[in-house]
């Protein structure tokens, strides 16, 4: 229950909205609860009016509200004959409901409209906060995961920045209203109309948690469902491939008859949810007609059926509300949980940040790396080893090696995805630790080794986050060499390319990547084997475009292979994480190294193909 306390910025904030409902649920309320006793008045003077048989007067005048008094004063003043005071006091029920309806209306436009607004804030709060925490964090935490913090534990805090805190409310406004005024009637029949009450609420706390743990079951499962489904749908290229078919249907048929067993298991519970109020609910009003009618019949504690109908009436008041306390309660126990679960999230802080930031570190110049050594948080595996090198402004810079030596990582220390664990990285010698992230980042044209298209346009997807007209997109594509084929396409540019580019082949996905980096015109160019896919005549209009018009540009390209077409000034290559050969391609050629038997190796492929 702590965890809630991180809500009261909100609710001091709108606080007009949380005191303006909690004040329309009271006079709401209120004027509910004026029924019975309007509704007592009138039974009360048809039977003295009639003189019906068995009909005595009180022994004492009943206490009904002052607004009640002032209204059947009002009335019989008129000297309204029977029907007419019968016809009054319906107008009169009439106007009270409207005039509940009314406050219950304003109620839900203050507290429900309250907790939409918390609503939208925790969800700009946490995707925002998404945003500034490393990927250190995002590779320790699954993506499911993540997305129930801005979603479904959003969505249980809402529910009690509203409908609970709203169900509260009326809780203790119908309890306290009927129960004065029970009590204020006659004390002795309102206790035993009352007795059964608390039975009733305990009942029900205890069903609702039963019902609530049995849906957190089902909700586990329904949710290993949806996971095996999507990759399911993601993958099925390789089911198809591999005829696993059958076993993958075999398993879905075990999960879905976990789940059908669980779910009728809840309907079992449900189903003794509401014949149990229904039943204490019906004991409560037969208890009160049967003393009621005792008292009646025997004629003391000034008892008459117009009591018997106002207690009836209070009763059938109190049914909701003292039904609610059980979802209400567990509303707050996972609205706790959930809250837990945001705050853990929020209390998060990023490890990337700007140790002594300056207002702006230009990376167009000189690049160092002085003894950098960076190792994996995540796993432990050492992925670079005292790396020491420069770079100059306009190189060209080809990095190679096997699989794990090191090349991707060099590119993400370069753009702060991590910070080193020794040693420091440099710009014209500024540290890149003092950079602000996000200005530094916006001058660097990074294409990764995975190219990610988003489901949206080709035009979007080379456009993201750049200001730019038609015209430069298509500059931009036309230097990766991706143009001729996006105009192919029956609606060009605007063509959707499908949830993550699946409509696209690898090749394309690279180079509309490629595009969109290239239209941000970086000082600074990462290639992250992004040519892979790629056939030899594409890549050498790609080098074209980068002999011509990034002339000033330092590119730093990672790949498996050495390329014909592109021209290097440097080539480094890793093995374990640590420099094995640097120098310019022509030095490691007649070096006779490492780099010259990959590519040689590479050369004697091509021959035999």
């Amino acid at each position: 229950m702590k965890a809630l306390a991180s809500l009261l910025p909100f609710a001091w904030k709108y606080r007009f909205y949380l005191v303006g409902g909690l004040f329309f649920v009271f006079i709401s309320n209120y004027f509910n609860v004026l029924t019975p006793q309007l509704t007592s008045f009138v039974i009360d003077h048809v039977q003295r009016t009639l003189q019906l048989p068995g009909y005595t007067l009180p022994s004492s005048t009943p206490s009904y509200d002052g607004l009640v008094r002032m209204i059947s004063t009002t009335i019989l003043n008129q000297g309204n004959s029977l029907s007419g005071v019968v016809a009054w006091c319906g107008i009169t029920l009439l106007l009270l409901a409207l005039l509940r309806g009314f406050f219950l209306f304003l109620m839900r436009q203050t507290i429900i409209v309250m907790s939409r607004h918390v609503e939208f804030e925790q969800k700009n709060q946490i995707y925002s906060h998404y945003q500034s925490l490393d990927i250190s964090f995002l590779k320790q935490n699954r993506v499911g995961d993540l997305m129930n913090r801005i979603s479904e534990d959003v969505a249980r805090v809402r529910l009690f920045t509203g409908p609970a805190i709203m169900y509260v409310a009326n809780l203790i406004a119908v309890i306290t209203l009927c129960v004065y005024f029970m009590f204020t009637r006659d004390s002795l029949l309102a206790i035993y109309v009352l007795a059964p009450l608390p039975i009733l609420a305990f009942l029900i706390y205890f069903i609702n948690n039963t019902i609530n743990q049995r849906s957190e079951r089902i909700q586990e499962v329904l949710s290993d469902l949806t996971t095996h489904a999507q990759e399911s749908y993601a993958g099925i290229r390789v089911i198809k491939s591999f005829s696993q078919e059958r076993s993958l249907i075999g398993f879905y048929k075990s999960l879905t008859g976990l789940y059908r067993k669980e779910v009728l298991g809840l309907v079992k519970v449900e189903a003794l949810y509401f014949p149990s109020i229904t039943l204490l609910i019906g004991i409560s009003t037969l208890i009160t007609i049967m003393i009621g009618g005792l008292y009646y019949i025997n004629g003391n504690s000034g008892i008459g059926i117009h009591t018997i109908v106002e207690f009836v009436m209070y009763v059938n008041m109190l049914t909701f509300p003292v039904s609610a306390i059980g979802l209400t309660a567990s509303m707050i126990q996972r609205a706790a949980a959930s809250q837990e679960r945001i705050n853990e999230f929020l209390e998060v802080k990023p490890k990337i940040i700007a140790t002594h930031p300056v207002s702006k570190i230009i990376p167009d110049g000189n690049l160092f790396f002085d003894q950098v050594s960076f190792t994996y948080p995540e796993t432990g595996i050492m992925a670079l080893k005292n790396i020491s090198l420069q770079i100059k402004k306009g190189d060209r810079v080809l990095v190679v090696g096997k699989t794990g030596s090191g090349k991707s990582t060099l590119l993400q220390l370069v753009l702060r995805f991590y910070d080193p664990d020794q040693g420091s990285i440099l710009f014209n010698h500024a540290s890149i630790s003092n950079a602000e992230l996000s200005n530094y980042r916006s001058q660097i044209g990074y294409v990764p080794q995975d190219s990610f298209l988003f489901s949206d346009t080709i035009a979007a997807n080379i456009s993201f986050g750049q200001r730019c007209n038609q015209q430069d997109i298509e500059k931009a594509a036309i230097a990766a060499a991706i143009n001729a084929e996006i105009v192919q396409f029956p609606a060009g540019y605007q063509t959707m390319v499908g949830e993550r580019g699946v409509t696209l082949s690898g090749g394309q996905k690279q180079r509309i990547s490629l595009a969109r980096a290239l239209l941000k015109k970086p000082t600074l160019l990462l290639l992250d084997d992004c040519l892979s896919a790629v056939d030899s005549g594409t890549e050498q209009k790609i080098a074209s475009y980068f002999s011509k018009h990034l002339k000033d540009a330092t590119i730093i390209m990672v790949s498996h292979r050495v390329h014909a077409h592109l021209a290097f000034d440097k080539v480094i290559v890793l093995e374990n994480g640590a420099i094995v050969e640097m120098g310019s391609p022509e030095s490691l050629m007649a070096r006779g190294g490492a780099f010259k038997k990959m590519a040689d190796y590479q050369h004697n492929q091509l021959l035999e193909n």
